[in-house]
């Protein structure tokens, strides 16, 4: 899951435009925060949004396939691949970025939830 000096900076460049987001090393790839709440990586100089019912048609509409941490023959996660035209445009990448951001934010309340009953 290397990702390349060039790719990290050119993502959080794109990003930065749309809101403070944080990048953390994790596991050989980056992990994306904005104001604390996880929701996106880059693997193998792939960007990943984090995804539920609310995003993911968005996402397979334009092809995207979920993040497979250990290769082609490993389960699939909850993120997705922003795809290459996203990417390119600042605006249509914050607007994906709030969503998973969103979808992040209610994950964690979910789980939060859960783990009080």
């Amino acid at each position: 899951m290397p990702v390349s000096p060039s790719y990290r900076t050119y993502v959080l460049e794109q990003l930065q435009g749309t809101a403070p987001t944080v990048a953390k090393s994790m596991f050989g790839g980056v992990g994306l925060y904005r104001e604390g709440v996880f929701f996106g990586l880059i693997a193998d100089d792939c960007l990943y949004f984090k995804v539920d019912n609310s995003n993911r048609p968005e996402f397979a509409a334009a092809g995207s396939a979920a993040f497979r941490p250990y290769g082609e023959s490993s389960y699939t996660m909850q993120y997705y691949e922003v795809p290459a035209q996203v990417l390119d445009d600042r605006v249509l990448l914050g607007e994906w970025a709030a969503k998973a951001v969103a979808v992040a934010r209610q994950s964690a309340t979910a789980k939060r939830k859960h783990r009080r009953k």
